[in-house]
C-alpha cells in the first residue's frame, strides 16, 4: 500500500513540478523541436545546453564522492530541480537524479530531454578529472528517476 501512495505522490509532484505558466509553452516548444530535428540532433542540442548550464554553475573542488554529491544536490536544490544519489558499483558510478522537471516538455521528450542532465554531468565530471571515463544515460525502469553511469572507456 505504501508503494502505491508513494508512486501516486511522485506522479502528482512530477505533473505539478513545472510552473503552470511554462508547461504549455515547453510542451509546444518540444513538439516544434521534434518536427524540425531528429532525436539524435535533439539529444546533441540538449547536451550542449547542459554544458552551458554546467559552465554557469562550476563544481569547484570536489575531493570525495560526498563532496560531489553535496555539490550536485546544492546546485539542483537551489533551482528546484530535484536531488541526486551517487551509487558506487563494481564497474561504474551511477548518478540517480530524482525530481528533474523535464516532464514539462511532455512524454515524447523523454528520449531526448535527459541529454540536458547528461551534458551537465559529463562537463562537470570531465572538469574534475574524469576525462578517460564515459557518461551515458541508461533506462532505469523508474519513471521518477533518471540514471546516468560513469564507465571506463574501452
Amino acid at each position: 500500500m505504501r508503494d502505491e501512495h508513494t508512486a501516486t505522490l511522485l506522479d502528482y509532484y512530477t505533473r505539478h513540478h513545472a510552473s503552470t505558466q511554462w508547461r504549455a509553452f515547453l510542451t509546444a516548444l518540444a513538439e516544434e523541436f521534434e518536427t524540425q530535428l531528429e532525436t539524435a540532433q535533439l539529444r546533441e542540442l540538449m547536451a550542449r545546453i547542459g554544458v552551458r548550464f554546467a559552465d554557469a554553475h562550476p563544481a569547484g573542488a570536489c575531493a570525495t564522492l560526498d563532496d560531489l554529491t553535496s555539490f550536485f544536490n546544492n546546485t539542483w536544490s537551489s533551482l528546484d530541480w530535484g536531488f541526486v544519489n551517487l551509487v558506487e558499483q563494481d564497474d561504474y558510478l551511477a548518478i540517480e537524479h530524482f525530481g528533474a522537471p523535464l516532464g514539462a516538455f511532455g512524454e515524447a521528450a523523454g528520449t531526448w530531454a535527459p541529454a540536458f542532465l547528461e551534458g551537465a554531468y559529463r562537463h562537470w565530471l570531465q572538469g574534475l578529472g574524469a576525462g578517460a571515463l564515459a557518461l551515458q544515460h541508461v533506462e532505469s525502469g523508474d519513471r521518477h528517476a533518471l540514471e546516468f553511469r560513469l564507465v571506463r572507456t574501452a
